[in-house]
């Protein structure tokens, strides 16, 4: 395989920032979408949306997301076999583009085929989002030779280029789908997915060279793979691995309540007013996406200067659980501020301080996930293990769209709300609680994994702003 001669910039590959770009713009047209696609629902026939109860439309956004995040295992392996990362994520790119934009059609245009037309629109996104999310990151690292000390730092650019994309869709495809016109929100994260997939048809060819083109398994044919008997530190490893999978499952249905539960409580509840001009309730979610990128450089110089007083992984997981806790236990503190009344609004400061403890937990989280599984798996399972990695992940959505269903709907919404809050909150806490009394003993079954130390804040940098590749599932898994 051979590396694009095109230059550098900033010290970089040029290859690297038309990687940040194209994966900029698809994730604004995906956060853009998702920041509506409740409101949209739950919006009545006379404002333009399906006029679904707060439970039926939380359903789908479990379905849909929890499609999104085993979709790109199966993409992975079609890239990895047959059609090369390249192509994958041109497909991808128009099959996401046309989803978009199916998304975008009038209602007037399709008089009783509404829904219809709806389904097959989210069906192209999440095909889309199979093919090309799960091949855009494998390129990053292909773009240096094994050891290079620019790799890491590449990737904390483009990752960058993820959270730039996830803050800037809700403040701007959010804004116009409420405020305008839903369809209209759609077709601006269309848009966006075709600027990404432009940028790929007139600039890979120079910028990327032959990278992606041919797949893997044909590159790495003849290769020697291990077939060693498992040893019975592998087996300690593996359940590790699984123990953790599971238990993230109780953090990402928390943190998942971001796109619905919370946007609805921002939308009913929430006085969103700000020196005399009304914020947009899909708006709050463009928070996340702010505060890793103003706080991953602090997490990661606290964790630097701690040195060998770093918490271990087990720990920072412990961690996180308890700032998700704290970030319901204040919504529910605004719920008693509401004492009831489905008329009073409480102020934007508690969802901004949700946010902020639910964002810490999530930078707590970053030595966790597809980390942690390359680190502890055998050579011989650790696609398996990605695998069930990704059915957690997928499964804690389904199971986020779940816990937010029981809000209900009119009066009953305050008190219902109330008791999730406290519910999630708790049980988030007891969790983190388990794991910090468990961390001894998870951290002996890790056989000196965990001893892999970064000694400087560049390298500690990486890891956080990592985190949000890592909780999507697009962290390098090809090599």
């Amino acid at each position: 395989m051979n590396k694009p001669n095109a230059g550098t910039l900033f010290g970089h590959p040029k290859g690297l920032f038309l990687l940040f770009g194209t994966e900029m713009w698809e994730r604004f047209g995906y956060y853009g979408m998702r920041a509506l696609l409740v409101l949209y629902l739950v919006a009545t026939v006379e404002n333009g949306g399906f006029g679904w109860t707060n439970a039926e439309a939380f359903s789908l956004y479990g379905t849909f997301t929890m499609a999104v995040y085993l979709t790109p295992v199966i993409g992975g392996w079609l890239a990895d076999n047959f059609i090369g990362q390249r192509k994958a994520i041109i497909y991808g790119g128009i099959i996401f583009s046309l989803g978009y934009f199916t998304l975008g059609i009038p209602k007037s245009m399709i008089v009783g085929m509404e829904e219809t037309v709806f389904f097959i629109g989210l069906g192209l996104i999440v095909i889309g989002n199979g093919l090309f999310k799960a091949n855009v990151s494998s390129l990053v690292g292909d773009l240096y030779e094994e050891g290079d000390h620019r790799r890491d730092s590449a990737f904390t650019i483009f990752y960058m280029g993820i959270n730039l994309g996830a803050f800037l869709a809700p403040i701007t495809v959010g804004v116009l789908g409420e405020t305008v016109n839903w369809h209209y929100g759609f077709i601006l994260a269309g848009c966006g997915m075709l600027v990404g997939l432009t940028l790929q048809l007139t600039l890979a060819n120079k910028y990327l060279g032959d990278i992606g083109v041919q797949p893997s398994a044909k590159r790495s044919k003849g290769e020697v793979k291990a077939h060693a008997p498992l040893t019975p530190e592998d087996m300690d490893r593996m359940k590790v691995i699984l123990i953790m999978s599971m238990f993230s499952v109780i953090f990402w249905a928390g943190f998942e309540q971001a796109g619905a539960l919370f946007t609805i409580y921002a939308s009913d509840f929430t006085d969103r007013t700000l020196f005399g001009f009304e914020i947009a309730a899909s708006s709050f979610q463009s928070l996340n996406a702010m505060f890793i990128i103003m706080l991953a450089p602090v997490v990661a110089s606290v964790w630097v200067k701690m040195g060998s007083n770093e918490p271990t992984s087990p720990k920072k997981f412990a961690l996180a659980m308890v700032f998700l806790a704290l970030g319901f236990f204040v919504m529910l503190w605004a719920t008693m501020v509401q004492d009831g009344d489905v008329t009073v609004k409480v102020s934007m400061l508690f969802l901004v301080f949700a946010y902020l403890f639910h964002t810490l937990g999530e930078l707590c989280l970053s030595p966790i996930g597809l980390s942690m599984v390359t680190k502890l798996a055998p050579l011989k399972f650790t696609s398996l293990l990605m695998g069930i990695w990704f059915f957690f992940t997928a499964l804690s959505n389904k199971l986020a769209a779940f816990i937010g269903s029981f809000i209900g709907e009119g009066q009953e919404m305050v008190d219902n709300a109330s008791t999730i809050f406290m519910s999630v909150g708790c049980a988030a806490l007891v969790t983190g609680l388990i794991i910090f009394a468990s961390a001894g003993k998870l951290l002996e079954w890790m056989h000196g994994a965990e001893g892999d130390v970064h000694q400087n804040l560049e390298e500690k940098l990486e890891e956080e702003i990592s985190v949000t590749g890592t909780h999507e599932g697009i962290s390098e898994t090809h090599n």
